[in-house]
C-alpha cells in the first residue's frame, strides 16, 4: 500500500515515521521530534509476518470435535484446526449463551492486561470489557501487576493513588533543589523507553543529566548496579533483595535518636508517629531498629547507614521508589516506610523534596501531565459484582467458593466456566507458570484474541487472530504526555486477521447487542468521535485543536502541560486544614487504625520489617542460595515481539540471559555463554550465562518476556527450555491487604546444563489441521 509523506505509527515504545521499504515492505525510522528514540520499534516490520503469526481462526482439535470440557489436560499440546470466521464466532457466541443461561454472567471471566495497544480506540481491554458488559457483565479483576500493592495501600496512607502514575514531583523541581535523591530500586533508564499510550519524545535520560549538571546527587539502593545510569555517578548500596524496609528503619532510627526529625511537620501533617517511634526504638517488640540491626539483615554496613541518614537530614532529600520494589512479599511495607522516612525528614510537599513513586518504571513519570484529558472508549457498566485482585487468577480458578481477604473485606472466589481474554499474555506476566497450567485446565472454554502463537494462544480452545498496530488506524496518547498521535496503518492485515472491534462487532450482532456495542459507528467513526470529544474538552479549557481532517493529515497535536501543576502534596503542605488528604484523619497516616482494625497478621497497622517467605537470610537459602530478580527487558515490552530481531539477538544460544556475579559463576564452574538450568521447587528453566560484576553476589538477574516453551507441552513441571522466569516465581499475594503479585521474592539454584540443547520451538506455530 502507498503511504503519505507524514505517516506516523505510534507504539508503546515511541512514535515512528513509516515509509516504503525495500522488496515491497515498509520501514520505520525515528521521529525527528524525539530527542532519544527507542530502537525497539525499528526492526519490527521485518517480524510482522514471522512464522509465529496467527493468520486464521483456529480451534483446539478435541474441542472442535467434542465441545466444551474436552481433554482440558491437553491444552498446550494439541493441534489446532483452522476454521472460517463464521464457524469460530458461532462457537464463541453459542458458548457465551450456554454459560450465561446455565451459570450466569459471573461464570465468565473477562481477562486483559491493557498493554496490547497504545491506542485510545484499539485498546483490547476496553473492547473486551465493553462487549461483555453489553451481554450482561462478567467477573472482573481489579488493580494491576505493575503496582498492585501500592494501589491498595496508598489511599490508606496519603489518601489517593494519583502519584503512582501521574502527579509526581517534577524533574525540574529536583534540579532546582539540587536534591539528594535516594533511589530505592534505582532509576532504570531502559524502562523510560515505554509508555502506556505511546511516547513522542523520550526525555528521561536528558532530565537525569540536567539534574546531575545542576548539582543533584544520587544514591542507588539496589542489588543491581545498572539500575542507575552510569552517567549520573550514583553511589551504589547493593543490599540484599527484599530488605529495603530494614534499611529504611535503620535510617529512621538514626533520625529519631539523633534528633534529626522535623517534629513540626510530623505534628501538623501526620498521625501515628508515636506508634512508629515506639517500634523503631524497640518499645513495642523489644527489638531496636538500629543501624547494626539493619546491617545484619541488609548487609549494608552500619556506619554507611548512619552516614546516609545524616546526609539526608542535612540535604534537600528526595526519597524515590520504583514500582518493582512493591512486587515482592509484603510489598506494601517499603512504600509505607518510605513515606514515613520522607515525613521524618520534613520535606513532603516542598519543591525537590519529599517522596515519589514510579520514576524509572515508565516513560513520562516526573513530568507535568497534559492540560487536556484525551478521550477513551467507554466500557459501560458491569452489573456483576464478582471480582478478584488481578494477581489472584490461579487462586480463583483452583479454589471456587473459597473466601479470601482483600483491603479489609472478605470475598468469595466465583466458579469460572469460561475465560475470554483479549490483550496481554498471562503465561508471561503471571507467577508460578506450572500452577497456572494446573489452573488453566479448570475452565470449560478459553477464548483468546492473539496475533502470535505464544503460550497464551496455544493453551486456548478458540483462537481469534487479531491485527497489530501496523495494520490498523488509531489515535494514541496517554495521561503522562502532551501529544496525541494519528497512528496510521502501514500494511494490510495478513491472512484473515481482524481487529478486536471487528471481531466483537460481529459477535455483538450474533448476540443481538450490536447497536449497544457499536453505537452505529465504524472504526473511522469512532476515531473521529473520540477526537472530537477531545476537541470539546480542550475547548472548555481554552485550547483550540485542529479539526479532525487536519489532525489526521498532519498526524500530531500537542497541548501545553498542566499550567496550574502543583508539586506532590504541595497544597496539603501549605495548609493541611484547608487542603486535607482523603485519609480518615485528613493527614498522612504513619500508623493506620483502619489497617490495624483489619487484623491482618501479614500487614500490621504501621510499616514494619516482616521476613519474606523466602530470602537470602532464610533457611530456604541453604537449598536455593541465589535470589532471582526478574526485571523489565530492554529489548521489548513485556513479552511482546519476543520473536523479533532485537529480542532474539540478545539471547544466548537462543535462551534468555541470566546475569551472574563472577564469584557465583566461578563457584559453579560456569563461564560466559554457558547454558544453565535454573531451578527451585516450583520449576526449572534454561538460560544463558552473562557474567556481570554489577550484580550483587548471591543474586541472579533475568529479564522477563521469554515466551514459555516447555520441553514436553501439556506436562505440568516440564523444563522450560527458553527461559521464562515466572516458571520459578511464587504465586502468593503481597499480603491480605493488597494481594498484589510477589515475583521478586524468589530463591533458586543454578547448575550447568549437561544434556544436548533442545531446540527452541515457541517461535513456530503448533500443528495446524484443515477442517474435516
Amino acid at each position: 500500500m502507498s503511504l503519505p509523506a507524514r505517516h506516523l505509527v505510534a507504539t508503546h515504545w515511541g512514535t515512528y515515521l513509516a515509509s516504503a521499504g525495500t522488496a515491497g515492505g515498509e520501514a520505520l525510522r525515528p521521529l525527528p521530534e524525539d530527542s532519544r528514540p527507542s530502537s525497539i520499534g525499528i526492526d519490527l516490520p521485518a517480524s510482522r509476518l514471522a512464522p509465529a503469526r496467527i493468520l486464521r481462526p483456529a480451534v483446539r482439535e478435541s474441542y472442535l470435535r467434542s465441545g466444551p470440557r474436552a481433554d482440558r489436560g491437553r491444552r498446550g499440546a494439541e493441534p489446532f484446526v483452522e476454521v472460517s470466521w463464521d464457524t469460530a464466532l458461532d462457537l464463541v457466541a453459542a458458548e457465551l449463551e450456554r454459560v450465561r443461561e446455565s451459570s450466569g454472567n459471573s461464570a465468565i471471566f473477562g481477562g486483559s492486561c491493557g498493554w496490547a495497544s497504545a491506542g485510545r480506540f484499539h485498546h483490547a481491554q476496553s473492547h473486551v470489557h465493553r462487549f461483555l458488559n453489553c451481554i450482561g457483565g462478567y467477573t472482573r479483576s481489579v488493580g494491576n501487576y505493575s503496582y498492585g500493592a501500592a494501589d491498595v495501600l496508598l489511599p490508606h496512607v496519603i489518601g489517593d493513588t494519583r502519584s503512582l502514575a501521574v502527579g509526581q514531583t517534577r524533574w525540574e523541581s529536583l534540579r532546582q533543589g539540587k536534591s539528594l535523591v535516594l533511589m530505592f530500586g534505582g532509576m532504570p533508564a531502559k524502562n523510560g523507553q515505554v509508555g502506556s499510550g505511546g511516547i513522542v519524545d523520550h526525555r528521561l535520560v536528558e532530565q537525569l543529566a540536567a539534574c546531575k549538571e545542576a548539582g543533584c546527587r544520587f544514591v542507588c539502593v539496589s542489588p543491581v548496579r545498572s539500575d542507575a545510569p552510569t552517567d549520573i555517578d550514583a553511589r551504589w548500596l547493593p543490599l540484599r533483595p527484599n530488605t529495603d524496609v530494614a534499611l529504611m528503619l535503620g535510617l529512621a532510627h538514626v533520625l529519631v535518636t539523633e534528633s534529626l526529625c522535623d517534629a513540626a511537620f510530623l505534628d501538623r501533617h501526620t498521625v501515628g508517629f508515636d506508634a512508629l517511634r515506639d517500634y523503631l526504638l524497640g518499645r513495642s517488640d523489644a527489638i531496636a531498629k538500629t543501624p547494626e540491626w539493619a546491617a545484619g539483615i541488609t548487609e549494608v554496613p552500619a556506619d554507611e547507614i548512619r552516614k546516609l541518614a545524616r546526609e539526608l537530614a542535612g540535604s534537600n532529600a528526595f526519597v524515590m521508589l520504583t514500582w518493582s520494589l512493591q512486587r515482592a512479599h509484603h510489598g506494601e511495607q517499603p512504600y509505607w516506610m518510605a513515606i514515613a522516612l520522607a515525613c521524618m525528614l520534613g520535606g513532603v510537599g516542598l519543591p525537590g523534596r519529599g517522596v515519589g513513586f514510579g520514576y524509572g518504571s515508565m516513560g513520562g513519570v516526573g513530568f507535568a501531565p497534559p492540560s487536556v484529558q484525551w478521550a477513551a472508549l467507554p466500557q459501560g457498566g458491569n452489573p456483576v459484582e464478582a471480582m478478584i485482585p488481578v494477581a489472584r487468577i490461579a487462586d480463583m480458578l483452583l479454589k471456587p467458593g473459597e473466601r479470601f481477604d482483600f483491603d479489609g473485606k472478605t470475598f468469595t472466589y466465583p466458579e469460572i466456566r469460561l475465560v475470554y481474554w483479549a490483550g496481554g499474555n498471562p503465561f508471561h506476566h503471571h507467577q508460578d507458570t506450572n500452577r497456572l497450567l494446573q489452573a488453566w485446565r479448570v475452565p470449560e472454554t478459553i477464548v483468546v484474541h492473539e496475533a502470535w502463537w505464544n503460550a497464551h494462544a496455544r493453551h486456548a480452545d478458540i483462537v481469534l487472530p487479531v491485527t497489530t498496530f501496523f495494520e490498523r488506524d488509531d489515535l494514541c496518547g496517554s495521561s503522562r504526555v502532551p501529544h496525541l498521535v494519528a497512528s496510521r496503518r502501514v500494511s494490510d492485515p495478513p491472512g484473515d486477521c481482524l481487529d478486536d472491534y471487528a471481531i466483537f462487532s460481529r459477535l455483538a450482532s450474533l448476540m443481538k447487542v450490536e447497536q449497544a456495542y457499536t453505537e452505529g459507528r465504524d472504526t473511522v467513526g469512532w476515531i473521529r468521535h473520540l477526537y472530537e470529544r477531545t476537541v470539546t474538552t480542550a475547548g472548555r479549557q481554552g485550547h483550540r485543536l485542529p479539526d479532525f481532517a487536519t489532525f489526521w493529515d498532519t498526524g500530531l497535536v500537542e497541548v501545553p502541560e498542566e499550567a496550574e501543576y502543583l508539586e506532590h502534596m504541595q497544597a496539603f503542605r501549605a495548609d493541611p486544614v484547608l487542603h486535607p488528604l482523603s485519609t480518615p484523619s485528613g493527614r498522612i497516616e504513619l500508623s493506620s487504625s483502619t489497617i490495624a482494625g483489619f487484623g491482618y497478621a501479614d500487614c500490621p497497622g504501621h510499616p514494619a520489617w516482616i521476613e519474606p517467605m523466602e530470602w537470602l537470610g532464610s533457611a530456604k537459602a541453604a537449598r536455593h542460595p541465589l535470589h532471582l530478580l526478574a526485571n523489565q527487558p530492554a529489548d521489548k515490552l513485556h513479552s511482546q515481539w519476543d520473536h523479533g530481531i532485537l529480542s532474539r539477538s540478545n539471547k544466548i544460544q537462543g535462551r534468555a540471559r541470566l546475569g551472574v556475579h563472577p564469584e557465583d559463576a566461578a563457584s559453579r564452574g560456569l563461564a560466559e555463554g554457558d547454558v544453565v538450568r535454573v531451578f527451585n521447587d516450583r520449576g526449572a528453566i534454561l538460560a544463558g550465562v552473562a557474567v556481570d560484576t554489577g550484580i550483587r553476589q548471591g543474586v541472579v538477574l533475568m529479564s522477563t518476556g521469554a515466551w514459555f516453551d516447555p520441553l514436553e507441552p501439556g506436562v505440568i513441571g516440564s523444563l522450560d527450555k527458553h527461559g521464562n522466569p515466572n516458571v520459578l516465581t511464587p504465586d502468593i499475594g503481597t499480603s491480605s491487604l493488597a494481594q498484589g503479585p510477589s515475583p521478586n521474592t524468589c530463591l533458586v539454584q543454578v547448575e550447568r546444563f549437561e544434556s544436548a540443547l533442545p531446540p527452541i520451538t515457541c517461535f513456530h506455530p503448533p500443528e495446524l489441521l484443515q477442517p474435516p
